[in-house]
């Protein structure tokens, strides 16, 4: 299975004091790496998540949020935590004594103290399974989406190839026949100038231009690769490193076929080559 390194995905768990929301979503990236968001008294969780998510992803930028939910967090009256808010008032008013300068401590920086309100104190390590549990229930859901995406964007290459194909089948029959053609223009164009020159020594000198510009083996070459490429995508798995490497295989041949070209079809065909070439190459710098 093919793996784009773009997706996304949401889930959210109920539990007994309220509910577990986490969210992942990734981008392009050469490497693995990780960016975690959650809420404080979460952060303990981050270490099993961080081995869950590399146990199943090899590449990409991924960004997870995970916060909880109280399930009082929408009643109509709160009751605030009075001494750890006398606390906050007695550290204000020392630090304002020290530090004229210090701006005291806003309303929103005091709502938002961790275990201000009284369903902030939480059973940590009871809700520990339940974040590994939703968390690996998100990494399905992310890992279809990335399938998902990933399926279409071999698709895509796929027509690629079959129009490189269609182009290299295209020219090959027409390349002997113009190159010979060429060799008799330039041959009499070296006549006409050097009438000293025997019709042999220019023979000579023809027939060593000729094999410099046969494109016979870079035609193969690139027929070899595409080849390489269907087998790639038809294996699966994390494969966007190894069709990079292809693609710049790929580009090579086309720049050959078109510095060797004598003629406007070849040098039209490798042009539409690196176009598509280049086209590839978009799509699988998302690939895993």
């Amino acid at each position: 299975m093919i793996f784009s390194m773009t997706g996304y995905a949401a889930r959210t768990l109920d539990v007994d004091c309220g509910a577990l929301h986490i969210e992942l979503k990734s981008v392009n990236s050469r490497y693995l790496d990780f960016q975690f968001r959650l809420s404080d008294e979460l952060r303990i969780v981050e270490p099993a998540l961080r081995e869950l998510f590399a146990s199943r992803l090899t590449r990409g930028k991924l960004e997870c949020r995970l916060n909880f939910v109280s399930a009082t967090a929408h009643a109509q009256s709160l009751v605030l935590n009075v001494e750890l808010l006398q606390r906050l008032k007695s550290f204000d008013d020392r630090i304002r004594s020290e530090l004229v300068n210090a701006a005291p401590l806003a309303v929103s920086d005091v709502l938002r103290w961790p275990g201000m309100f009284a369903e902030d104190a939480l059973d940590i390590e009871a809700l520990l399974p339940d974040c590994l549990i939703v968390a690996k229930d998100v990494l399905e859901d992310f890992s279809a989406s990335r399938a998902r995406e990933g399926e279409k964007l071999a698709a895509v290459i796929l027509e690629r190839v079959a129009r490189m194909r269609e182009l290299v089948r295209e020219v090959a029959p027409r390349i002997p026949a113009a190159q010979a053609a060429f060799q008799e223009k330039l041959k009499q164009r070296l006549f006409d100038a050097i009438h000293s020159v025997d019709d042999e020594r220019i023979r000579q000198e023809v027939a060593v231009f000729a094999v410099r510009i046969d494109v016979a083996e870079e035609l193969a070459r690139l027929s070899t690769h595409l080849d390489e490429v269907e087998r790639v995508l038809k294996a699966g798995g994390a494969c966007g490193k190894r069709l990079d490497f292809l693609m710049q295989e790929l580009n090579r041949e086309a720049n050959t076929l078109g510095s060797k070209s004598v003629v406007s079809e070849v040098s039209q065909t490798a042009m539409e080559l690196k176009l598509l070439i280049e086209q590839m190459r978009e799509q699988i710098q998302n690939l895993e």
